[in-house]
């Protein structure tokens, strides 16, 4: 027997390293022919694709060098990742149609014009195919495939390549997420043997919190095509509405123990939206895949486990733009190889399949060019009718207090090439106002149509019960504006062709204090920086009226006197901030009002805030990443990332706030301890999602956690996982009512909100307590999937508790206030928490 196991261990590694010396022969067919004066990546890298994992300056090297010796290959950087690295895409076509290229960009254009389109001639126009590789930064097959796939394309000789060539252009995105890769890259290659490991225990397959699968702030791209907060998903969105690829593929790896998987996925599970050609086409375009597969003897499998549902990832944002979007999941070896359950699977395996089912992609798209082009036809001259056919001709939005909010969310649309519009007069819908100075206006009879209905549509019966990511993602919801349809076209006023933030009013001086609302999403922004210099501050407990204005709670106060700085200096810093922010400031010339006065002690003190945030194992690198972004790129705030492992070596009192993210761990004693003191010493000590749980069980925070029991009766084994993925909130809205008089509610001008959720954590509420200041509805979805147990269970729950522990507070957050940098509308409950903390 020792024998037997001694012989397959060597032959193991005999196979591992036969494969790698095999070189180009082992990736390509023998029948590819490679021009042999175009660059190999071994000739550059100085080793064979698989054999290591090379950084991402390495593949950009190459590709520059690649792009330098073939006429085929044209490389553009496009921008560059919040580390600085470049965001480039590979132009690849024959060289006649690059030097067409511009106009074969205007004629596929024309594909999506409704009223020009059916004029174009198919016949010889090429098809759009927009590869890319490895969102997720730790899913290195993928990067690693786009190097041998360029080089492919570039090398290549014969008939079929020239085929590909003159019909079709292909985009090439190597690395979706270059800081994600950078960091994976680095760690495989600092653990990797010289006498490979093939046991998954080994630290080299083991990555460190956070990880390499998302991007510098640790958001997961593959949620950011929709709502595209990231500079990785501003360039690919760019690209993609100057091109609209036809295909678009998005390469990435699954657990170790899979096969591999690529599109349709589950067929229940695709958004109504989506047309059945659309699925159609895609079944067609996968029999090409597995004829590649089954070519190299690669098990895979389909319609299972993925989705097409959340149009905001990679391989369903095209599924709403005319396009086919096509998901791959290879079995990860997650560093040189491993051991699985379905036999060894080393590196090069990964991206040999990889490889296979990009160039299989190429052979769908010149055979089905035809069938491709006239579907995207079609599909913008079905929209057009939808559009035309519609009782909505235009849905509008507007918040009277916050134009910044209003403005960004006008931007994002308009990045995806939505129209966006003025309002051509004041009016009143279903009995809200809209002014035109703060009302965007989107016309429906314009080619997106689809894609815009999608954003606003409110959606809660649902053909499956599973969901891969969020079931719903209404964006006017998301930033708490007021939204309505508009029915008669003579309410569009003109285009709006440059939106920019509104200028502010000049600001007038006094010897007496300034004042600000709080509504304005910058608000935070600018207090910190008036903070920082030392200023005194002050907040209104109470609403007020000066000079006919309403002051609404929480309204931010700057006495002149009394400062360590003159009131000329005071002046200027304020009106400086008042040009970056666009925050309206109002000079008072008495501290008189109707109301409480500014000398009122209902007018509290706020105090500089140095905050901190847990982070490392256990912790949500999401909610972590959501909450480092706020600070950092919204507020400019600064904030402490803490290793929770070594809080015993921290001195906490230096903090005025910690933040604990969604937290799966258990606190230990002195943990525990040392939160105690924290809070007891005048801190505020924040608790989001799970992390509730884990106070309420270190006793740091008193919850009456509602349990749900759902009915099991008559579910089959067969239906268990079903069953059980039912029971799970993944991203669903809610309605909650708020009190407006309390400090966490300060700056959002309405009663209700919209609140975004995806756990299961239901607070009772305390029969003993004042009005909650935050608390769900008695029937509060508005959007999303939720199982009947659940919907019943957060009736009236709360998602927000605060309490008292010796002179600081400990509060916590069921929900997920930041979601994704994009639910802009419930960001300044944080905020709240941070600056107003003391005052609840």
């Amino acid at each position: 027997m020792k024998k037997i196991s001694l012989f397959l261990i060597l032959v193991t590694f005999s196979t591992i390293y036969s494969q790698q010396e095999l070189g180009l022969n082992y990736y390509f067919s023998k029948d590819v022919t490679l021009n042999k004066s175009i660059p190999t990546p071994e000739s550059i890298l100085g080793y064979q694709v698989g054999e290591w994992h090379p950084s991402h300056d390495q593949v950009i090297n190459y590709l520059t060098i690649l792009s330098k010796a073939s006429s085929r290959l044209i490389l553009e950087n496009r921008g560059v990742t919040h580390e600085n690295r470049p965001l480039i895409l590979l132009t690849i076509t024959s060289e006649k149609n690059h030097q067409n290229i511009e106009k074969i960009k205007e004629e596929h254009f024309k594909l999506t014009e409704s009223t020009i389109s059916k004029n174009l001639n198919l016949e010889k126009m090429p098809l759009v195919i927009n590869q890319g590789f490895s969102v997720h930064g730790n899913e290195a097959s993928g990067i690693n495939a786009s190097i041998l796939l360029a080089y492919y394309l570039a090398a290549a000789e014969g008939e079929h390549i020239e085929n590909i060539l003159e019909n079709t252009i292909i985009l090439l995105d190597p690395s979706l997420n270059p800081d994600g890769y950078q960091r994976f890259s680095t760690w495989v290659n600092m653990h990797k043997s010289n006498h490979l490991n093939l046991d998954g225990n080994d630290r080299e397959f083991n990555e460190v919190w956070p990880g390499g699968r998302t991007n510098h702030y640790w958001f997961d791209l593959n949620r950011d095509w929709l709502v595209i907060q990231q500079p990785e998903s501003r360039v690919r969105i760019k690209t993609f509405h100057q091109w609209y690829p036809n295909i678009t593929t998005d390469f990435h790896e699954m657990g170790t123990n899979s096969t591999y998987f690529f599109q349709p996925g589950v067929p229940s599970s695709t958004h109504p939206l989506t047309p059945i050609l659309n699925q159609k086409l895609t079944k067609e375009i996968s029999n090409y895949y597995a004829k590649a597969l089954d070519k190299i003897g690669s098990s895979y499998f389909t319609e299972e486990n993925y989705d097409d549902f959340y149009y905001g990832k990679g391989s369903t944002y095209p599924d709403i733009n005319g396009g086919i979007g096509i998901l791959f999941e290879q079995a990860s070896s997650r560093g040189s190889a491993q051991n699985t359950e379905n036999g060894l699977l080393t590196f090069p395996i990964a991206i040999k399949n990889q490889l296979t089912n990009a160039i299989a992609t190429l052979d769908a798209g010149i055979n089905l060019r035809l069938d491709l082009l006239n579907y995207q036809r079609n599909f913008y001259v079905e929209a057009a009718k939808k559009a035309e056919q519609d009782k909505t001709k235009a849905l509008v939005f507007y918040d009277e207090k916050d134009a910044t909010k209003v403005t960004i969310l006008a931007q994002i649309l308009n990045q995806h090439k939505i129209k966006i519009h003025q309002l051509k007069e004041d009016t009143k819908l279903n009995g809200k106002l809209f002014k035109q100075a703060n009302s965007y206006v989107i016309p429906l009879q314009q080619k997106n149509y689809l894609l815009i209905s999608s954003m606003f549509e409110k959606r809660t019966k649902f053909a499956d019960s599973l969901f891969y990511d969020i079931s719903t993602w209404t964006l006017p919801l998301a930033f708490n504006v007021t939204y309505d349809s508009i029915s008669d076209k003579k309410m569009i006023g003109d285009e709006i062709t440059n939106i920019s933030f509104k200028t502010k009013k000049p600001l007038g001086k006094s010897e007496v204090a300034y004042l600000f609302e709080w509504h304005d999403y910058n608000t935070p922004k600018a207090l910190n920086k008036i903070l920082s210099k030392g200023i005194r501050v002050k907040t209104a407990m109470k609403s007020f009226t000066q000079n006919g204005k309403l002051f609404d709670f929480g309204t931010i106060q700057i006495p002149v006197q009394n400062q360590s700085i003159s009131s000329e200096e005071i002046y200027k810093l304020l009106n400086a901030i008042a040009d970056e922010t666009g925050i309206e400031i109002t000079p008072s010339s008495t501290s008189l009002t109707d109301g409480i006065d500014l000398g009122s002690a209902n007018f509290e003190n706020i105090k500089n805030q140095k905050v901190a945030m847990f982070v490392g194992d256990g912790i949500s690198s999401y909610d972590a990443g959501e909450i480092w972004h706020l600070f950092d790129i919204r507020y400019q705030m600064n904030i402490t990332k803490l290793d929770i492992n070594r809080i015993n070596r921290f001195n906490l009192s230096t903090y005025t706030t910690l933040i604990l993210p969604s937290f799966s761990g258990k606190l230990d004693i002195q943990t525990v301890d040392k939160l105690k003191e924290f809070v007891q010493n005048g801190g505020i000590l924040i608790g989001y999602k799970n992390s509730v749980k884990v106070l309420s069980e270190a006793k740091l925070l008193t919850v009456n956690l509602k349990k749900v029991k759902p009915e099991m009766q008559n579910v089959s084994f067969e239906q268990r996982r079903e069953f059980k993925g039912a029971q799970e909130i993944g991203g669903a809205i809610f309605e909650v009512n708020l009190d407006r008089s309390h400090p966490i509610n300060f700056g959002i001008s309405t009663n209700k909100i919209a609140i975004f959720r995806d756990t299961e954590i239901f607070i009772e509420p305390d029969s003993t307590h004042f009005k909650h200041p935050i608390q769900y509805t008695k029937n509060p979805l508005i959007s999303g999937y939720i199982s009947n147990e659940n919907l019943k269970a957060i009736s009236n729950t709360i998602p927000f508790k605060v309490e008292n522990l010796g002179r600081g507070k400990v509060i916590g957050l069921t929900d997920n206030v930041n979601f994704r940098a994009f639910w802009l509308g419930t960001d300044k409950i944080l905020m709240n928490a941070v600056f107003f903390g003391p005052l609840m």
